[in-house]
């Protein structure tokens, strides 16, 4: 293992490339990394640095985010089959006939979601930042939302908004045992539980903290709490140890599985390995075109805008 994460860092230096980690990702990968974070984080933090090759450790739609805010550098990511069951919920020609039912709406699509629907929205939000961009748009402006049924309706309940959503869920946010999770509760009686806004809705019920897997990090160090029960994916408990090492942290475990976490099949399909050979033969890269970068960027930067004057960034 040491060979290897040596072999890694050689190559990343003989080729400046730069390696981004997304929280959902195994230890090993996360320790490795230049920069660790959400996609959207990690994508500008990325674009800020000199770096000829960004290897992106997550999933593929962040890659191509990556890859829009950074078109001059080439973006890898080390398996093709790592994509996303929410931003997949979604095809771009789907979405086209459903937004003519809607012709007067506006369209909010959360940052997991491809270029090609990026390029079909008016302005892009995070679950750092929904409700603020949300909150931006004129209240007799009526929205369609995309992709995550969960996220927005915790966003239509938290701004009493009417938004029409696409009915979209991520796979690990929608398998939270609600039953299991009031058992470790019971057990822990003094445990806080927290959870991310993609959560359905008798999770965050009973969540004594919501936030995006940022603010989960940080409410962990702020707080002064002793034991959490997580409900997001389990990778982010990597860095909630390392930054929090005399608290306990418990995932929350889904509905059909004899083991206490609840993991991104897709995350997981990254390994130091694969890191190792797409830094080696630049595979596999990702590549769009000048008018989907084009179109797909303007609400990526209408929700920076947003946020810089909300004071988010």
């Amino acid at each position: 293992m040491e060979t290897l994460i040596s072999k890694i860092q050689e190559l990343k230096l003989k080729k400046n490339a730069v390696i981004l980690a997304h929280y959902y990702q195994t230890g090993n990968i996360q320790d490795i990394a230049d920069h660790i974070g959400d996609s959207l984080q990690l994508s500008q933090q990325a674009a800020d640095t000199k770096a000829d090759i960004i290897v992106f450790a997550g999933v593929h739609f962040m890659a191509e985010t990556a890859k829009m805010l950074s078109p001059d550098k080439k973006v890898l990511i080390p398996d093709l089959e790592a994509g996303c069951s929410l931003a997949d919920s979604i095809k771009a020609e789907d979405f086209a006939e459903f937004k003519k039912k809607y012709p007067n709406h506006l369209v909010v699509s959360y940052i997991n979601t491809t270029a090609e629907i990026k390029a079909m929205t008016d302005i892009c939000c995070t679950s750092s930042n929904a409700i603020e961009i949300v909150q931006s748009i004129p209240a007799d402006q009526p929205i369609i939302f995309t992709p995550d049924k969960n996220l927005g309706d915790y966003i239509n309940r938290t701004t009493g908004r009417n938004m029409v959503i696409w009915n979209g869920a991520c796979h690990v946010h929608e398998q939270f045992s609600l039953q299991r999770i009031l058992e470790i509760k019971k057990a822990h009686p003094e445990a806080k539980i927290i959870a991310h806004p993609e959560c359905q809705k008798p999770i965050l019920i009973v969540s004594d903290f919501i936030g995006s897997t940022a603010a989960l990090l940080k409410f962990t160090q702020k707080d002064n709490t002793k034991e959490y029960i997580v409900a997001t994916e389990s990778g982010i408990l990597h860095q909630m140890k390392k930054a929090n090492p005399s608290k306990v942290f418990i995932p929350a475990p889904p509905v059909d599985s004899t083991c206490g976490c609840n993991d991104c099949q897709f995350m997981k399909l990254i390994t130091l390995e694969k890191i190792y050979k797409s830094l080696v033969d630049e595979q596999f890269e990702i590549n769009l075109s000048d008018k989907i970068i084009q179109k797909a960027v303007i609400p990526i930067q209408r929700m920076l805008e947003v946020s810089r004057k909300a004071g988010l960034i």
